[in-house]
């Protein structure tokens, strides 16, 4: 069994409240899990309005299912929501063996 997970450090554009952060971080996380089929939440910066940490989680029985799926993550978040930015990623990959 492997076990893989990425931390996505996100700016979001014009957004200048917790609420408007709000409407726009649950949309995306929504998209995230349901098309990537992965666990996704917000983990972090939640008292920053602009800023914001994503986590994604998925667990396969082949190491290129759960790389093709944080990849698949990752290429969504940058190329397909121009409403935030992608500051930097973080990736784990573990197996159940270790």
């Amino acid at each position: 069994m492997w076990i893989g997970w990425v931390e996505f450090d996100v700016l979001l554009g014009d957004v200048y409240s917790l609420k408007e952060k709000r409407s726009v971080i649950r949309p995306l996380i929504a998209d995230l899990s349901r098309r990537t089929e992965a666990a996704a939440a917000e983990v972090g910066s939640h008292d920053l309005h602009r800023r914001t940490a994503i986590g994604l989680s998925v667990v396969g029985a082949e190491i290129a299912h759960v790389r093709g799926v944080l990849d698949r993550a990752e290429r969504m978040l940058a190329e397909e929501h121009p409403e935030v930015t992608l500051l930097a990623t973080r990736r784990g990959l573990h197996s159940s063996e270790d």
